[in-house]
């Protein structure tokens, strides 16, 4: 289990507080952990179960982590933000309200950076794997495309938020960071299957050598 400082966890609770975003789900695995997952937040079916991934793009992961040689028990798995950010929305036929999953703005990211770069140090990964545009836009390049880097092995600083002056630094640290595809972005786009393992296989390689 992790050691999160009370004080750390209160504030990303209470910087989350002001968004429509509801639960808390902070993230699974051992720790430390070589190899640390990051996600881009939980959907209603994390947020009912309390651990990362158990939805539809759960299902997903697990296969691209069998593919690998690994079980949930060989990563630790997180995500930007803790919280499911929502959408309100009218079912087409009967019209009733309900909530729906949509992707986190930039302040309910900056809402949970601390907490975040707290995991990251408390985990000591040797590999970050980078699931998704908005954990690749947290760490690495705030205005960067992650379909022009997936599946490349960067040794590189990663962002982190300096909370005095609200703003976000490069680490003094370099990590290994391999960005891939959200597992949920096959259901998207079916057609970057291919892609995605062929991502997987460098990335079995890389750690291999």
């Amino acid at each position: 289990m992790m050691n999160i400082p009370e004080e750390v966890m209160e504030r990303a609770k209470k910087n989350i507080a002001p968004f429509d975003a509801e639960g808390f789900v902070l993230g699974k695995g051992q720790v430390p952990s070589e190899i640390m997952m990051i996600g881009e937040a939980p959907g209603e079916n994390e947020v009912y179960d309390g651990e990362p991934f158990t939805g539809r793009a759960g299902k997903e992961l697990d296969k691209q982590l069998s593919y690998l040689g690994w079980t949930r028990d060989d990563v630790y798995i997180t995500s930007v933000v803790r919280s499911r950010p929502y959408k309100w929305e009218k079912r087409p036929k009967s019209g009733e309200k309900r909530k729906a999953n949509r992707k986190p703005n930039q302040k309910e990211v900056k809402a949970h950076a601390e907490l975040l770069d707290t995991q990251i140090r408390l985990a000591e990964p040797k590999v970050l794997l980078l699931l998704g545009g908005v954990a690749y836009q947290r760490l690495i390049d705030e205005k960067g495309k992650i379909s022009e880097v997936i599946g490349e092995k960067l040794e590189t600083p990663i962002l982190t938020y300096d909370r005095e002056n609200d703003r976000y630094v490069p680490s003094e640290e370099e990590y290994i960071v391999i960005p891939l595809y959200h597992p949920a972005a096959v259901f998207y786009n079916p057609g970057i299957r291919d892609s995605i393992y062929e991502s997987l296989d460098r990335l079995n390689s890389y750690l291999s050598s």
